[in-house]
């Protein structure tokens, strides 16, 4: 599932209110350090909410926070002086406008112009470094792979350097028509070439290809791959016009692109998913430990060991990590693993037996009404997973997988989804489970998130369809 990039002011919503915060600072410090008539406070504290909303309208109407985070310190700096001046400007116009000019002091004004410059110019520099540092550590920036024929690969990978994505990190580059796997241009590791590309892409972590070629067919071929794999694939125009499903025309870099996925969801959208995912773990949270106090001594007394229950399991587009559940099988549960694998019910790469010797007696109620998964909502909160989405697989099923099935990690996995509410228990086949995840990623809508978690909770109370 892709993001479509986010133009709205509430992208820098963080700017805003950094200079709101500023604007009152340097207007009150202004009015402390040269005016001491008392009987003027009420009129200052009025006049200093029309400043705010003078602010806010202005950076609104000028757009005064687009490309902020590319701006280098000059162009920050002029940037910051022609939007308080406009302030000040519509702050002079205003006070004539309403014969309020008498009451004002003209050089307490222009203080609070040179503080307002100086104290935002500063608070946004530092914001901006705190932001862009956290992009570039961050393990949630989408991994991007470009790929062009080898007499392009320098010039586009400068290009990125030169006016990079900032929520994107460059994981490496693959040559259309020469084999230059090991080399390094620019700074930037050549990670492989046609005969290994598809390798790469199931041993590695990549969210979107960007991919540049005047060869229409061999464009064609591998986006049909990438989608399928659930890969967002951006193409560069200047060499194709149109093709591919759910496309959107953006800018990547210095290139104009056409983006192809198989959801492109708005970051409003994602906004309210995670909003949703954020309320949903606080209240799960809170009835995993009414869970714990409850079951945890029986657990215990049924079979020692720990509680919970960690497993590396792979996320979206191959992302490990480690998922929490209450513990339902015996301790060394995975060590008989592999001797059971031949009562094994489902077809494909996934592990299924209905009367799994492995499981206490407690641990069938549990199971039975999903009180064992209650754990994930802690996975939710820190943002490994979702309430709705697609469940993860173990890394071992991971690395059987076949390049279509690949596309059921093309979002974050999540504690529930669409498999799970169509009768999990009488599934056994697992492409099936992947036609229905895929179609679940094709069709999301926050409307479809809810009406999935309304058959959950039903499901979880009659134990319909649990495994």
């Amino acid at each position: 599932m892709y993001q479509k990039e986010n133009n709205s002011w509430i992208k820098h919503l963080d700017f805003t209110l950094i200079d709101v915060l500023c604007t009152l600072l340097a207007f009150y410090l202004a009015y402390y350090l040269y005016v001491e008539d008392n009987f003027l406070a009420e009129f200052y504290k009025r006049l200093s909410v029309v400043v705010v909303l003078l602010d806010i309208v202005i950076a609104l109407f000028t757009e005064a926070y687009t490309g902020i985070l590319r701006r280098k310190w000059k162009k920050e700096l002029m940037d910051t002086i022609k939007h308080y001046f406009i302030v000040f400007l519509a702050l002079q116009v205003y006070l004539y406008m309403t014969k309020q000019t008498f009451w004002t002091s003209r050089f307490m004004t222009a203080l609070f112009f040179g503080f307002a410059v100086a104290f935002s110019f500063i608070a946004r520099t530092l914001w901006k470094r705190h932001v862009l540092k956290r992009l570039k550590e961050s393990s949630g920036s989408a991994k991007l792979l470009l790929m062009s024929a080898s007499d392009g690969i320098a010039e586009m990978i400068h290009s990125f350097q030169a006016e990079p994505m900032l929520d994107h990190v460059v994981v490496g580059a693959v040559s259309l028509d020469k084999d230059l796997s090991g080399q390094t241009i620019n700074g930037v590791p050549v990670v492989a070439s046609m005969d290994n590309l598809y390798h790469y892409l199931t041993e590695n972590v990549v969210d979107e290809v960007f991919l540049s070629s005047p060869d229409q067919d061999l464009v064609e071929r591998l986006s049909e791959i990438f989608l399928e794999m659930g890969i967002t694939v951006h193409i560069n125009l200047l060499e194709i016009s149109s093709m591919m499903p759910n496309r959107v025309i953006e800018r990547c870099s210095r290139y104009m692109v056409l983006t192809s996925s198989m959801r492109i969801a708005g970051p409003r959208q994602l906004l309210l998913k995670r909003a949703m995912d954020m309320i949903g773990s606080f209240i799960g949270l809170v009835f995993t430990g009414i869970a714990f106090v409850i079951f945890a001594p029986i657990v215990k007394k049924q079979s020692p060991g720990p509680i919970f229950y960690t497993q590396k399991r792979v996320g979206k587009n191959g992302r490990v990590f480690k998922m929490y559940k209450f513990r339902t099988m015996c301790v060394d549960a995975d060590k008989k693993l592999d001797e059971l694998k031949k009562n094994n019910e489902m077809q494909g790469p996934m592990f299924k037996m209905e009367d799994d010797p492995r499981i206490f007696k407690i641990g069938h109620f549990m199971r039975k009404h999903s009180i064992d998964e209650l754990p994930q909502f802690w996975n939710v909160l820190k943002g490994d997973m979702s309430l709705v989405g697609t469940r993860p697989p173990t890394v071992e099923e991971y690395e059987i997988y076949d390049l279509h099935h690949r596309a059921r990690l093309g979002s974050k996995p999540g504690i529930t989804g669409l498999w799970q509410v169509s009768g999990r228990n009488d599934i056994t086949d697992f492409e099936q489970i992947v036609r229905l995840d895929t179609r679940y990623i094709n069709e999301w809508t926050l409307g479809l998130d809810i009406r999935i978690l309304l058959r959950t909770v039903k499901i979880v109370f009659t134990g319909k369809g649990a495994k």
